[in-house]
């Protein structure tokens, strides 16, 4: 038995094995997808869908009880102010009572009053106009010379801005005005009045048919819709968002604009944030509270008058962004009791890092401390990767 333990090749070939051994029980490195901690901008968005409509639409109806004629009409066609869009033929006449008639007359001369008071409010919000205008140019002069800070120049630009809001709706609250005296000085108006004859009606704005709720030649009574008039070049969009979500937008915030069709992505701004939430059920059947916002778009006209109403986009609303901070891929990243963790790779092993997060979005995350920029951590880590061992790292 010894002659065979001292037999040269005996032992050469059990020092074989025994090394053959070593190398198939040796732990493997893990093969590890690894990305570079990076410094550079990052943005945290809220993404959601949402649909263009236009910001003022005007229904035309039915003045008085009658036929109205075969409306020719069609959506898109463009209307002008003051111009007929349908024509309307009174019932057969029907004399009035006193208190018909005399209702009538009130209001009709209420729908006038309107008018005034639509006016007044027009010439208050062109004042109060003219004052933000100047206000904002003294500002600017001041901020210019260092004088007021920058905060100060922002609020007279907001103010500004909400004072233009103000006076468009100022314009629009007339026109609705003086549409609704037309008709009420239709419905005032003796049966005799028309003399047989169709009686136009007349569009109250410069825009489109966005609807034609009428087409065919009918009887209708007072106040049926015929036609839905607005100006398309006045585009908002409205995005309904978790009521979680809302509360993190604010007036002001802006929005990119994408998959609308368009080969670029358009700006806009948070103009509101409705202040009441509403339910609504889910694709998969669940109820979720959901609060409106409303986007203006801040691109010039050219480089979106391919939208029109009810179209669908995606909006991507910014509710924070830093120019230059560390930042981490988050499939890096994993829980390790109540802290925040990654796998750095050092030497070819990889060393367990507590770091502290800040912002994120679905993508990043901003790292305030644990890791430097040029670091390189183990995105995706299995179970398999723990402090100390081996890895293969790889590119991702």
């Amino acid at each position: 038995m010894s002659r065979h333990l001292r037999n040269p090749r005996l032992l050469g070939a059990l020092g074989l094995v025994a090394a053959l051994l070593a190398v198939a029980l040796w732990p493997r490195a893990i093969e590890s997808d690894v990305a570079t901690v990076q410094k550079g901008p990052l943005r945290v968005t809220v993404d959601e869908e949402g649909e263009t409509r236009v910001h003022e639409r005007f229904v035309v109806s039915a003045p008085v009880a009658g036929r109205v004629l075969r409306i020719e009409l069609e959506p898109g066609d463009a209307v002008a102010r003051g111009a007929a869009v349908a024509s309307f033929l009174p019932v057969d006449p029907v004399l009035l009572d006193a208190r018909a008639a005399a209702e009538a007359r009130a209001g009709a001369g209420a729908a006038v009053a309107s008018v005034g008071r639509a006016r007044a409010e027009r010439e208050r919000a062109q004042a109060a106009l003219a004052l933000a205008r100047s206000d904002l140019e003294r500002t600017r002069a001041l901020a210019g010379q260092r004088i007021v800070s920058s905060e100060a120049l922002e609020e007279k630009e907001t103010a500004f801005r909400a004072a233009e809001e103000a006076l468009r709706a100022a314009e629009f609250g007339v026109t609705t005005a003086e549409h609704e005296r037309e008709m009420a000085e239709a419905r005032a108006a003796p049966p005799s009045a028309a003399g047989g004859r169709a009686i136009p009606i007349r569009s109250p704005i410069d825009g489109v048919v966005l609807k034609r709720l009428r087409e065919s030649e009918s009887v209708l009574g007072a106040g049926e819709p015929l036609l839905e008039l607005g100006d398309p070049r006045e585009l908002e969009i409205v995005s309904d968002l978790l009521s979680t979500d809302a509360v993190k937008v604010r007036p002001g915030n802006p929005v990119l604009i994408e998959q609308w069709g368009g080969d670029r992505t358009l700006r806009g701004k948070v103009r509101r944030v409705e202040p009441s939430g509403f339910m609504k059920v889910s694709a998969l059947g669940v109820e979720e509270q959901r609060v409106n916002v409303i986007v203006d778009l801040e691109d010039p006209l050219e480089a979106w008058k391919a939208l029109g109403d009810g179209y669908r986009v995606e909006v991507r609303i910014v509710i924070w962004e830093a120019p230059d901070v560390v930042k981490v891929p988050t499939t890096s990243l994993f829980r390790r009791g109540e802290e925040w963790a990654v796998f750095v790779v050092e030497g070819g092993r990889a060393r367990l890092r507590p770091v502290t997060i800040g912002r994120r979005n679905g993508l990043e995350a901003e790292v305030t401390s644990g890791v430097a920029a040029g670091a390189r951590v183990i995105v995706h880590p299995s179970d398999r990767v723990q402090d100390g061992v081996r890895v293969d790292a790889r590119a991702s």
